[in-house]
């Protein structure tokens, strides 16, 4: 609440965000007292009213306008979606609220952890922001999350309904949802792509600019409003990045990377067709200091994903060298934490499993890895 309260100071000056008036401590609490314009949460306000396309654009294009006000104060909202977007059933005019997770920073990396315990709503969040991505988070993280809003408002749809939370993080790395048309086809085929440009799964695909992105929705708008159509135009023309950011992506590598992918592949396999550990590879990357090792190594992410494995790691530091077996530990404490965050069922299952592998020999480990013990007890 006091993050929020901070964040929201900052953007005071704003007339298109909620306005916050200030912080009070409410018996053992705190607790906001914000502006309130008639207005109610979008998704309440859709499952009651069917806007035309006219409507839509004019929404669209002042939630834009209101997110390119938010990255200018150099704010990353982190959790664009329908109920975070409040309107005026009267007016049309639409807030933006809700800054308890938002950044400032201007880049900011996401950690793995269990899907139910990620920062945003499962349903809204982009790829990178799952923390399996090995991208960092930016404020074209937001533009994701608005495209799957402009997407649900369209067509009364998510782009993915996957109800196993690992399989709807799989979806948002991996899969390309269908295009609103191939779902509507009244829907015209310059929305569709303006929407599926904001769905790209790399950052460095989707709108650099929310002035790129209301220029497009404007020129829909202006066509539609004098002819009744909109003819087909290529989206993103007008677009330009707002701030130098230098591209995430992997140059130079791609032999590398298909190397480890097949490997994974390959372990992956051999581990579904046997309990034993005969799919188990070893792979040396080897480099000069800074030359992207771990980087590379990352990649290995997004399969992991869909195989519902676990992805762990440790590093060689130069300064530890007189702690035995410090990277290893490191990498094992890792996953110990991304066990503990799992359902109670899931957690008792690896006990049981944990508790076998290491019969005698529990106290021994826990006296290295002491986090093992919030798993297999004392």
């Amino acid at each position: 609440m006091r993050h929020e309260y901070k964040i929201r100071r900052s953007l005071r000056n704003l007339e298109d965000i909620v306005n916050c008036y200030r912080i009070e401590t409410y018996q053992n609490g705190v607790a906001l007292t914000l502006e309130d314009f008639g207005g109610l949460a979008l998704s309440k306000f859709l499952t009651t009213t069917k806007i035309n396309l006219i409507e839509f654009l004019e929404i669209a294009i002042q939630l834009v306008q209101s997110l390119g006000n938010i990255h200018q104060n150099q704010i990353i909202h982190k959790d664009i979606k329908p109920h975070n977007i409040i309107i005026n059933p009267e007016t049309y005019r639409v807030k933006i609220t809700d800054f308890s997770i938002s950044s400032r920073l201007v880049r900011e990396n996401a950690t793995p952890s269990y899907p139910s315990l990620l920062e945003g709503t499962l349903a809204y969040i982009s790829p990178e922001q799952t923390g399996r991505m090995n991208r960092a988070i930016d404020y074209r993280s937001d533009f994701y999350s608005l495209g799957v809003t402009f997407y649900e408002m369209l067509t009364g749809e998510l782009p993915f309904n996957a109800i196993d939370p690992l399989e709807l993080v799989h979806c948002h790395i991996a899969r390309i949802a269908p295009s609103p048309r191939s779902l509507k086809p009244e829907i015209p085929e310059a929305i569709s792509g303006i929407v599926m440009k904001l769905l790209a799964k790399t950052a460095e695909d989707r709108y650099q600019s929310a002035d790129g992105l209301r220029f497009d929705l404007e020129t829909c708008l202006a066509m539609l409003q004098a002819s009744g159509n909109i003819s087909d135009f290529t989206v993103g023309n007008a677009d330009r990045a707002g701030q130098l950011l230098i591209p995430q992506k992997l140059y130079g590598r791609e032999t590398e990377v298909a190397a480890l992918l097949s490997a994974f592949e390959r372990v992956s396999g051999a581990q579904k067709n046997t309990d034993s550990l005969s799919g188990v590879e070893l792979m040396l990357v080897s480099g000069y200091s800074g030359i992207g090792k771990s980087y590379l190594v990352n990649e290995v992410q997004k399969p992991i994903v869909r195989q519902r494995g676990y992805f762990i790691s440790g590093k060689f530091d130069q300064f530890k060298r007189n702690i035995p077996y410090a990277s290893l530990i490191q990498a094992f404490q890792s996953l110990i934490r991304q066990l503990l965050t799992e359902s109670k069922a899931s957690i008792l299952t690896w006990k049981q499993k944990m508790l076998v592998a290491l019969g005698t020999s529990g106290k021994v480990v826990a006296d290295v890895i002491p986090e093992i013990e919030l798993i297999i007890g004392k």
